[in-house]
């Protein structure tokens, strides 16, 4: 699947019976829109209602996020960031956002740096929900995207953490 799928620039996949058109734009990288797609999957289970890609009014636009479906305005139940995440941006949206449950994904990385950084922004912070920092590795193409587009990932299959306050 990976070949294929690399050379397209719009990706149609599915999973848990929805389907989303991820569109690889020229300056993101694969493993980008790549994690953005597992992100999809690995939590629609848990926010049904999940987006990819939208504007929510914020400074920010998450990569992957689920609105509230009484009222939109108010925080997101789910944020999820894919790749590259500031400090700054780190620190601005755990303080805002501090019942919303996140969750950051990086590609074949070490986690316990990340989980430092982290764990230093949530200190002293009264915050009510989980913060997920998980790893996809290298091949996660081939092993959780088949050849229809299907997505099949669970947090079983991969290295992951859930932060907690201290």
């Amino acid at each position: 699947m990976s070949s294929d799928l690399f050379l397209r620039r719009k990706w149609t996949l599915k999973a848990h019976g929805r389907q989303v058109v991820f569109i690889k734009r020229p300056n993101e990288h694969t493993q980008h829109v790549l994690m953005k797609a597992l992100l999809w999957a690995l939590y629609l289970p848990v926010y049904p209602d999940l987006k990819v890609e939208i504007a929510i009014g914020d400074r920010y636009k998450p990569d992957v996020v689920a609105l509230h479906p009484i009222d939109p305005r108010a925080d997101p139940r789910f944020w999820g960031e894919a790749g590259q995440v500031g400090v700054e941006k780190l620190h601005s949206l755990v303080r805002r956002y501090r019942s919303t449950h996140f969750a950051i994904a990086k590609w074949e990385t070490n986690l316990n740096p990340w989980a430092e950084i982290i764990t230093d922004a949530l200190d002293k912070l009264d915050r009510r929900a989980e913060f997920d920092l998980i790893c996809f590795p290298a091949d996660s193409a081939e092993r959780f995207i088949d050849d229809k587009g299907n997505i099949r990932i669970s947090h079983a299959d991969l290295v992951w953490k859930r932060l907690t306050q201290q």
